[in-house]
This record gives structure tokens, C-alpha cells and sequence, in this order.
């Protein structure tokens, strides 16, 4: 895991789904670089609060809040970007990370369960994109923290390529926010505002208990990853406080895929 060495010092950073998971380690990696910190929940207050403690017990990190939002609801958004301002004046850094499952067959999909995930998974990410744009447009490039004006992060997944069924509101899902990435890129950088994605594989988080504390899942899980090893949060963390600094500057509208290889398909090792 990369070392801090504060890149990110005065600088605010919204992290949706900051409560737990990569968006908690997100939240903690960039806190650890100097920022200031808005952990946004939806339904975890005790888990973001907790988590807010334990960052503003690092001596390298700014201050921190939280904020909670719906993010699939705009006046929710807009809440949590006033919220941010007014606390910390400025905002530099949105990780778009809150995202949910809700799987079944296709055929047997309700309605209710694809507007769901689509509507937090890429209508969310649209939203906060939409105020980090304006938020960074409006502020311009503030020399003394940054040479961009602004930093969106998304948080896709492997399964923005890798087509994944009985899930197909979540692969399409992040199918979009691909998409959508690249259209910021192409339509706002020459504000000096870099948006990038950041797609996990298989990576050590409550969401998916069930598989790496079982032994027979996890082989069989083990099997799709070249790298022969589950990833950790830690690891999206240490990419994404480097996606919002200065190091990463001329990176702009690309899918950084943290994934031990899972999208080289290692099924066809041995020609399939």
C-alpha cells in the first residue's frame, strides 16, 4: 500500500458510500493525504460516525464530517454538496463510490429492482457529477492546492466489460458509468477538471462475506483471478488519493482497473 505524503492537504473531498467497504478506505487513504473529509451514508450513521472518529484521530488528516444522502435523489445531492461547502468553503474532490445489488435473472427482475440500482449506481453518479461540475466551474483552478479545478472519481467495476449474468441492472449499470466518465472527460477538460474511474475486481468487503469466509467459494472465486489473491480496500484507497493528486495530473477519462488481472479473462489460459 502507498505511503502518505499529504498531496492532498487543504483540499475537500465528498466520498459517497463512505460508511464502510472501499468507501470507507477511500475516505481514510485520502484523509490520511491531508484533506478534508465528508463521508456521505445513506442508512449507516453509526458506521460513518465511527469511522469520522477514527480519521480524526490521524495527525496527518484535515477535519471531517458526515452527511447523510440518497444519492439516486437530487435534492438529497444538492444537500450534501451545500453542507460541504459551507463547512470546508471549497470542494476539489468527489469519489462517486456508493453503489447496490440487487440480483436476480433477468426474466425474473422486478421493475422496482432495476430502477433501484440504476438509480443509485450511474443516475447517483450523474447527480454528483452534475454538482462537482458546477462546484469546480465556478471555483476555477485554485493554484495553492491544485493544477486541476477539480476531481471527479468514479467508482465503477470489472463488470463495466465484463458482462455478468443474473446481475444485469448492476453490469449495466457500471456499462454506464463508463460512458458517462468519458463524456465529462471529453466535455470538461479543458476546464482543467479530470474525471476517471476506478473499476474493482474481487475485492475483501462486507458485500461479499459470504464468499472469502467460505473456502470452497473463495477457490472457486480464485479461479477468475490470475493474481491468485482476493484484493483488499486498502489497495482502491491507495488508488484513488492518487487519482486526486497532482501525480496523476494528465490522466484524464481512462478506467483504472484494480482487479489482479480478473479482466484478462483467465479462463482461457489454456485456449479456453
Amino acid at each position: 500500500m502507498q505511503k502518505p505524503n499529504q498531496r492532498l492537504i487543504n483540499q475537500t473531498c465528498i466520498v459517497t458510500g463512505g460508511s464502510s467497504g472501499i468507501g470507507s478506505a477511500v475516505a481514510k487513504a485520502i484523509a490520511s493525504e491531508g484533506a478534508n473529509v465528508v463521508i456521505n451514508y445513506n442508512s449507516s450513521k453509526a458506521s460513518a460516525e465511527e469511522l469520522a472518529h477514527e480519521i480524526s484521530k490521524d495527525k496527518r488528516a484535515g477535519d471531517v464530517i458526515t452527511c447523510q444522502a440518497d444519492v439516486s435523489q437530487e435534492q438529497d445531492v444538492q444537500r450534501l454538496f451545500k453542507t460541504s461547502k459551507d463547512q470546508f468553503k471549497h470542494i476539489d474532490i468527489c469519489v462517486s463510490n456508493a453503489g447496490i445489488q440487487k440480483d436476480s435473472p433477468l426474466h425474473a427482475m422486478r421493475l422496482a429492482d432495476w430502477n433501484k440500482v440504476i438509480g443509485v449506481n450511474l443516475t447517483g453518479q450523474f447527480l454528483c457529477a452534475r454538482a462537482a461540475l458546477n462546484e469546480f466551474m465556478n471555483t476555477g483552478i485554485r493554484k495553492d492546492v491544485s493544477r486541476s479545478a477539480g476531481k471527479i472519481i468514479h467508482m465503477s467495476s470489472v463488470h463495466e466489460v465484463i458482462p455478468w449474468a443474473g446481475h444485469a441492472n448492476y453490469a449495466a449499470s457500471k456499462g454506464g458509468i463508463a460512458m458517462l466518465m468519458q463524456s465529462i472527460c471529453q466535455g470538461y477538460a479543458q476546464y482543467k477538471i479530470r474525471c476517471n474511474s476506478i473499476a474493482p475486481g474481487a475485492i475483501k468487503t462486507p458485500i461479499n462475506k459470504e464468499v472469502w469466509q467460505d473456502e470452497a467459494k473463495m477457490k472457486k472465486l480464485l479461479k477468475l483471478i490470475p493474481y491468485d489473491e482476493i484484493g483488499e480496500p486498502s489497495e482502491i484507497g491507495s488508488v484513488a488519493s492518487w487519482l486526486a493528486s497532482d501525480e496523476s495530473e494528465y490522466i484524464n477519462g481512462t478506467t483504472i482497473y484494480v482487479d489482479g488481472g480478473m479482466t484478462c479473462y483467465p479462463g482461457f489460459t489454456t485456449n479456453g
